[in-house]
């Protein structure tokens, strides 16, 4: 088969104790899945079936990485979560059959930008331009379930420079795994190497060149990245 130019390489993710790579597929994101987090982001917020939003594959930065700090936007921001990495097909998954789909789990941060997000919300547009922009999906090595368990419950947090900023349990979350992965299958069909950033908990705030990041969750290990200056333009 020839190409106009060469293909992009397949993205993939880090797996826990292992050589083996996690290759990527789509990543879809779960919006507003903690009420803590649904009440910083609107005081009237109400309990909701959960929504979604998409990544590009290609928006995976791995740990110990330093991401520039992004264009377009006066407020950037971190959202710590826990995220489930799939590799079994499936749609219309019953809830009780959902673990059968799931390879792991992982540590990720939903990084966003908070202002063309809300311009967006107020104009009724979609979040691509705050969500789905070059490195926002920081993601740690993905923890397989055969070695951790499937993840219910467990303390998620992240600190910012050594401070604390979000800090919850995942047990916290309106819709669960399985709930989230039955309801996603029913818009489309999962398929290996999808990930799903299953929402972040309260405590979200601005980030600025030369911060450190770090976050975990309980069984799962931490994911550290740096936020470097704005890139430079392309020649």
């Amino acid at each position: 088969m020839h190409f106009v130019f060469p293909p992009a390489s397949q993205v993939s993710v880090a797996v826990a104790d292992s050589d083996a790579r996690f290759p990527v597929r789509r990543i879809f994101c779960v919006g507003r899945n903690y009420e803590s987090h649904a009440r910083e982001m609107d005081p009237n917020a109400k309990r909701e079936a959960p929504f979604f939003f998409s990544k590009p594959a290609d928006a995976v930065v791995p740990d110990g990485a330093t991401v520039p700090y992004p264009s377009r936007t006066k407020d950037f921001h971190h959202e710590i979560e826990l995220v489930v990495a799939i590799d079994r097909a499936g749609r219309d998954i019953p809830v009780q059959k959902a673990g059968e789909h799931i390879f792991g789990y992982a540590v990720g941060i939903d990084l966003t930008r908070r202002d063309l997000q809300s311009e967006a919300r107020k104009q009724g547009r979609p979040w691509d331009l705050s969500k789905g922009f070059d490195h926002s999906a920081p993601i740690g090595a993905i923890q397989s379930a055969v070695a951790v368990g499937h993840i219910a419950r467990g303390r998620i947090w992240l600190t910012v420079n050594s401070n604390v900023r979000q800090q919850a349990d995942v047990s916290e979350m309106i819709s669960n795994v399985p709930e989230i992965v039955a309801e996603l299958s029913t818009l489309f069909e999962l398929r290996p190497g999808d990930l799903i950033y299953t929402g972040t908990p309260a405590g979200v705030g601005p980030l600025q060149p030369g911060d450190v990041i770090e976050g975990g969750i309980e069984g799962l290990g931490t994911l550290t990245i740096k936020i470097g200056p704005p890139a430079g333009r392309s020649s």
